[in-house]
C-alpha cells in the first residue's frame, strides 16, 4: 500500500465531514437561487397584472418589455412575451389564495410570494398552475413535489396519471380506522400515502393476458418505477414472503415497509376480477403479520388488493 493511500484512508472520515459541508452549502445557494428567482417573478407579475387592470398595458407593451430586455441583455434569459404572460398568470393564480399550511399572518395580508411556491422550481410552478383546474389540485401537486422532491419529468407523470384523482377516490374508500392512522402522519402536508388506482405503465413486457406470478415478477424487474409510483417513503421488504401459520406455510406477494406510518404494508396481486375471498385471504395475512413480524413499537399492517 502506497504512502499517499494509507493517509487518505487514515483521514478519511475528516474528508467526508468536509465534502459533506460543500454539498450541504451548494443545496443551500441552490434553493435561495430560486427562492430569489420566484420571489422576482413573482413581483414582476404583480407589476404586469396591476398595469394591464389598470388599462394602462396591453399586449403590445409586454410584447416590447420583453423586446427590451432582450436587446439591453441579449444573454438574459426567460424574459419572452410568453414568459413574461405566465408570470402574470402565475400572480394572478395565488393572489387570492390562501394555502392550507400555516403561514403568518402578516405574510399572507402582505401578498408576498407564498412560502410554498418557492420551495419548486420555475418549470414545476408553471406545469401545476396551468393544468391543473381547481385550487385544491394545485396545493396537492405542489406538496407532493416537495415531499417527494420530484423532478420536472416525475411531477409530469403524476400530472399524467391523475395521481390527484386517484388519492381523493381512495380517500372515499378506506376504513375509517386506516384514515385515523394516515391522518395523525399527514397533517403538515395533506399528501394522502395511498391512492385508488395505480398506473402501472413501466411494465412494456407484460402481456394483456398474465398471470399473477407473471405481474409480481414485473413489478420487481421494475422495482425502482413501482416504488416511485406508490411512493418514496416505501421500502422494499421481500418477494413472496414467508408466513407460517400453524403447520402451513403461506406466501405473501409483496411486502414493503412504509416509513413515515412506520408500518408493514402487505400488496396482494389479482390478475383477475375481483372476489370477495381475496379480501378474506388479504385479512388473514394481515393478521399473520401483526401477530408474529410486527414489532411492538410499529403500527397495525395495512393490506393492499392490486
Amino acid at each position: 500500500m502506497t504512502k499517499n493511500a494509507v493517509t487518505t484512508q487514515n483521514f478519511e472520515s475528516q474528508f467526508e465531514q468536509i465534502l459533506t459541508s460543500i454539498n450541504h452549502a451548494k443545496n443551500k445557494v441552490y434553493s435561495n437561487i430560486n427562492k430569489e428567482l420566484i420571489s422576482l417573478y413573482w413581483n414582476i407579475g404583480k407589476f404586469i397584472s396591476e398595469k394591464v387592470e389598470q388599462k394602462l398595458w396591453g399586449k403590445s407593451v409586454v410584447e416590447n418589455l420583453a423586446n427590451y430586455i432582450s436587446q439591453k441583455q441579449p444573454n438574459l434569459k426567460g424574459y419572452s412575451k410568453q414568459n413574461l404572460w405566465r408570470m402574470k398568470q402565475f400572480y394572478e393564480t395565488y393572489n387570492e389564495y390562501e394555502f392550507i399550511s400555516a403561514v403568518p399572518r402578516e405574510i399572507k395580508t402582505n401578498k408576498v410570494v407564498p412560502p410554498l411556491l418557492v420551495q419548486i422550481s420555475w418549470t414545476n410552478n408553471v406545469m401545476i398552475f396551468s393544468r391543473c383546474k381547481i385550487m385544491e389540485e394545485r396545493e396537492f401537486y405542489i406538496k407532493l413535489a416537495i415531499s417527494e422532491r420530484l423532478s420536472s419529468r416525475e411531477l409530469e407523470r403524476q400530472i399524467d396519471t391523475s395521481s390527484f384523482e386517484r388519492v381523493v377516490t381512495a380517500n372515499n374508500g378506506i376504513s375509517p380506522a386506516l384514515k385515523t392512522i394516515i391522518k395523525q402522519h399527514e397533517e403538515d402536508n395533506s399528501i394522502s400515502t395511498f391512492k385508488d388506482t395505480y398506473i402501472l405503465d413501466f411494465l412494456d413486457d407484460l402481456p394483456q393476458t398474465h398471470q399473477e406470478k407473471d405481474l409480481q415478477q414485473a413489478l420487481i424487474n421494475g422495482l425502482k418505477n413501482f416504488i416511485l409510483e406508490i411512493g418514496k417513503d416505501f421500502s422494499f421488504v421481500g418477494q413472496n414472503y414467508k408466513l407460517e401459520v400453524g403447520n402451513s406455510d403461506f406466501y405473501i406477494d409483496l411486502l414493503f415497509y412504509h416509513r413515515e406510518l412506520q408500518c408493514l404494508v402487505c400488496f396482494e396481486l389479482k390478475a383477475e376480477k375481483f372476489k370477495p375471498e381475496h379480501l378474506g385471504q388479504l385479512n388473514f395475512y394481515l393478521e399473520a403479520l401483526d401477530q408474529d413480524v410486527k414489532k411492538p413499537h410499529e403500527n397495525p399492517t395495512i393490506g393492499i388488493l392490486l
